[in-house]
């Protein structure tokens, strides 16, 4: 893959990359997306769909960062614009290739009940939109990629501080298996934290996407092959279960440049992407959803 070049109306910050990188500039838009093969967007959430919709009727492959678009409806179009371009979408939910994550992907995974919190100390990017839209959505992707069920219902909480939208909030998330998902999300907090529980019938899954570690602790039944790292443990009535912890080898790798060289390589052998148009409108589906129920929350309360 050869980079063309990129387009940015900013004449500074042009600059400063063309000096970096020495990588032509383009300054219309369509002369650009006319020039290749494949487009990244990387723009603000704002303006997602506008060039997202221009891409896609020049039929070219599209990668496009998270969330998909501004507002469901335009969403929801470009779900059909890429049908009918019959080209390679993929939405950069970059914690799908997350090396924390990626270490699970051999496990068994049926979980019941999932915690996760994503705290962020405060910076004034990305407060235009809401903290849902801008650090939570990324556990609603890895939950609904965990979770292969339709969700029954939603409740969620939600509070403005430094910003004009949401700062500090939480959603639980209800699925017809059963599954509960309890998210919360912070971008005022004094230290940055990204870790997930996962609770299923006969283990714990601790993901830190942060430090990027992963532990595993299964029951076992007593006599069952043993390990390094296998304790008993006595249940009562005489019962004894063997604990085994697992801590998976995590390889190092730069998630973004991962997920990047993936969608290449999915145009290139015409392979399907890691996260799809339509898991990215999900994610978004789902996000909109508890900025609704965050607000109708507020309201009853008159926070």
């Amino acid at each position: 893959m050869e980079l063309v070049g990129f387009y940015d109306p900013d004449d500074a910050q042009a600059a400063v990359v063309i000096a970096k990188y020495q990588v032509p500039r383009y300054t219309d838009q369509q002369q650009l997306i006319d020039a290749v093969d494949a487009v990244d967007v990387v723009s603000p959430t704002i303006t997602h769909y506008s060039i997202a919709k221009s891409c896609l009727l020049s039929g070219k492959h599209l990668f496009i960062e998270k969330p998909l678009a501004h507002t469901l409806e335009q969403g929801n179009e470009l779900v059909k614009l890429v049908q009918e371009a019959n080209v390679k979408c993929q939405v950069g939910h970059v914690e799908r290739y997350n090396p924390a994550f990626l270490a699970v992907g051999d496990q068994l995974l049926q979980p019941m009940f999932i915690e996760a919190h994503r705290l962020a100390q405060f910076n004034p990017r990305g407060t235009d939109v809401s903290v849902i839209l801008d650090l939570m959505i990324h556990d609603i992707d890895i939950v609904l990629c965990l979770v292969k069920s339709p969700v029954r219902r939603i409740s969620a909480s939600g509070v403005s501080v430094l910003s004009e939208t949401a700062d500090i909030a939480n959603a639980r998330i209800e699925f017809d298996n059963g599954c509960v998902a309890n998210l919360t999300s912070s971008r005022i907090s004094l230290k940055n934290m990204r870790k997930m529980r996962l609770f299923q019938r006969d283990a714990y899954i601790g993901i830190d996407f942060l430090e990027k570690k992963t532990e595993i602790i299964r029951l076992k039944e007593d006599g069952q092959q043993s390990g390094m790292m296998d304790f008993p443990l006595d249940i009562g009535n005489g019962e004894r279960k063997i604990i085994s912890v697992q801590m998976p080898d995590i390889t190092p790798l730069n998630a973004i440049r991962t997920e990047l060289a993936e969608f290449a390589a999915a145009i290139q052998h015409d392979r399907p992407v890691r996260v799809s148009v339509h898991d990215g409108f999900q994610a978004m589906d789902v996000a909109h959803q508890i900025l609704k129920k965050m607000s109708l929350h507020n309201e009853l309360h008159n926070v």
